[in-house]
């Protein structure tokens, strides 16, 4: 299993950027979807996720309307579109994968320990 992250960079606060992550060695589709964040000197922090169906997302309060999470099933890839960018989204973004049952179709895991595979991560630098 490999999740390929990629898309982050150096952005003035205020910018966009679209993070992409590439699945592949699984069936995408039994899986929800989440990214987490870990930012200089602090512990990994969830910021979203959604749901195997596609239908239901959940973001954490200081992300919420700026940051939009999708998913494209036929191209085994999640998405993640920034904007409004701040200097206190800067970090290492990091895609990951939550196996879930055949019948759970809205779970939107906000846990890391409920998520089976990682990606390696992607640098988003914000400056103010």
């Amino acid at each position: 299993v490999q999740l390929q992250a990629s898309g982050g960079g150096l952005v003035q606060a205020g910018g966009s950027l679209r993070l992409s992550c590439v699945a592949s060695g699984l069936t995408f589709t039994v899986y929800a979807w989440g990214w987490f964040r870990q930012a200089p000197g602090k512990d990994r922090e969830y910021i979203v996720s959604i749901s195997k169906n596609g239908r239901k997302t959940d973001y954490t309060d200081s992300v919420k309307g700026r940051l939009t999470i999708s998913r494209d099933n036929a191209k085994n890839t999640v998405y993640l579109e920034m904007s409004n960018l701040k200097p206190e989204d800067t970090a290492v973004y990091y895609c990951a994968a939550s196996r879930r049952y055949t019948s759970d179709t809205t779970s939107v895991p906000s846990r890391g320990s409920q998520y089976n595979y990682w990606g390696q991560g992607t640098e988003v630098t914000v400056s103010s």
